[in-house]
């Protein structure tokens, strides 16, 4: 059992001046309670106690080369060297925006930001703009942001849901705007029928349809085949606008984004997280046409959009993803298959009904019966979480780290041996939760 008692000194002190004692709600359900971290390097994670972890929540996924990856720190120190915040121009936002223009199927033009969740709605504001239409769908289990208008049926409890073919929004906190609902659509994901009988009630006043092009936050569940492909004939036929929230998937699944991995370009996406190599950064890349706007009558601003902290962080971690024709991504390829597969493996000697779903570089791990996890639903009704939360500490008190909703994430920096050190884990970590 490792000793953290650091970590409890400091979460009581914590307590007293920080809700809960951390800076994120996400942190706050952290099992077996929110860890204190003093210094990262690679894959390796280290808390204030001297345990050392092998990594694979990697800050929630943007540490895709690692963390302190030695070109990013030293991009982002020069840079730091000749001033952080110009309120004006300078050229690494050029530099960073061709790169993006030229690998991003959709991007034609960039605007850059600071998070994800505010660039969505950046993007939903375009929408409406372009369209003159009041109405966004989204997809059950989707996360886009805490904001008040994306903050519904994230995670919704089926009682409160409604039906699977007419679904209610649910908000996702306490006092969020209940006017929020009436400008928002619900559906379960990966259910092409359903999407098709909405727009044919209610097309005429949607404005976009806003996914993730596979849904990473609840089951890592890529699109079912025809879906995506689906959304974009659909957002054609009917005038709307497509919004792919690449905030996770956006260099992670390729350098091209998702929307390159499977063949489907959106009007508009949003890329942070990866993008950044650990830096706070984000883009909103889309149609010309479209991001023209923003020059005219659509207001997007913020103080620290582009600054030159972000933008070198982002030129270097992009650098770093193309070096020698994308060879990080065949890296994580070839490890994260090994751990995919080992864990399968492992579950499957243990006899405890396990789903290994995604891909290599970002996966999710169920205690489940099912043979693929489809939507939220399929998720909240079929899948032992509270088997997984006990899964997750056994694995944390052997020095392998994860989350608790189930997504693993691989990094550039992780090594054969380290993911031989993590299936032994694995392996004593499914004989301590199958006991009774």
């Amino acid at each position: 059992m490792p000793d953290w008692t650091r970590s409890r000194q400091l979460l009581d002190r914590a307590r007293r001046v920080l809700p809960a004692g951390v800076t994120s709600n996400v942190r706050a359900a952290e099992r077996p309670f929110p860890l204190f971290f003093a210094r990262a390097e690679g894959a390796i994670l280290t808390d204030v106690d001297g345990n050392a972890y092998i990594d694979y929540v990697l800050g929630q996924g943007p540490l895709i080369l690692g963390h302190s990856h030695p070109a990013v720190l030293a991009a982002v120190e020069r840079a730091m060297r000749r001033g952080q915040l110009f309120a004006g121009q300078h050229e690494l936002e050029i530099e960073v925006a061709e790169t993006l223009t030229r690998l991003i199927p959709c991007a034609e033009m960039c605007r850059f930001g600071v998070s994800g969740s505010e660039l969505v709605q950046a993007a939903l504001r375009l929408a409406r703009a372009v369209t003159g239409r009041p109405l966004i769908l989204r997809f059950e289990g989707h996360y886009h942001g805490w904001f008040d208008n994306v903050l519904l049926s994230v995670a919704p409890p089926l009682d409160r849901a409604g039906p699977r073919e007419r679904p209610r929004p649910v908000p996702g906190s306490a006092g969020q705007a209940a006017s929020v609902l009436a400008d928002t659509l619900v559906l379960p994901w990966n259910d092409l029928k359903l999407v098709d009988a909405l727009f044919a009630e209610r097309g005429h006043a949607i404005a976009a349809i806003l996914t993730e092009p596979m849904m990473c936050n609840t089951g890592a569940i890529p699109p079912a085949p025809g879906f995506l492909e689906g959304l974009r004939r659909i957002c054609d036929q009917y005038g709307a606008l497509l919004i792919m929230d690449e905030v996770i998937t956006g260099f992670r699944l390729g350098l091209s984004g998702a929307q390159g991995r499977f063949g489907v370009t959106p009007d508009l996406a949003v890329l942070a997280k990866a993008m950044g190599g650990g830096f706070a950064v984000a883009a909103l890349v889309g149609r010309r046409a479209v991001m023209e706007r923003l020059a005219r009558d659509v207001n997007h601003s913020g103080t620290f959009n582009g600054n030159v902290i972000a933008m070198a962080a982002a030129a270097a971690a992009l650098a770093e993803l193309e070096r020698d024709d994308g060879a990080v991504y065949r890296q994580i390829e070839a490890l994260g298959t090994m751990l995919m597969d080992g864990i399968r493996a492992l579950a499957q000697r243990h006899d405890l009904p396990t789903l290994v779903q995604g891909f290599p570089a970002a996966f999710h791990v169920a205690f489940t019966d099912l043979s693929a996890i489809r939507d939220y639903r399929e998720y909240a009704q079929h899948c032992d979480t509270e088997r997984y939360g006990r899964f997750k500490v056994a694995l944390l008190r052997r020095g392998v780290r994860v989350l608790d909703r189930g997504i693993w994430y691989l990094s550039a920096a992780h090594t054969p041996e380290q993911i031989t050190r993590t299936l032994e884990a694995v392996d004593a970590a499914f004989a301590e939760v199958r006991a009774p």
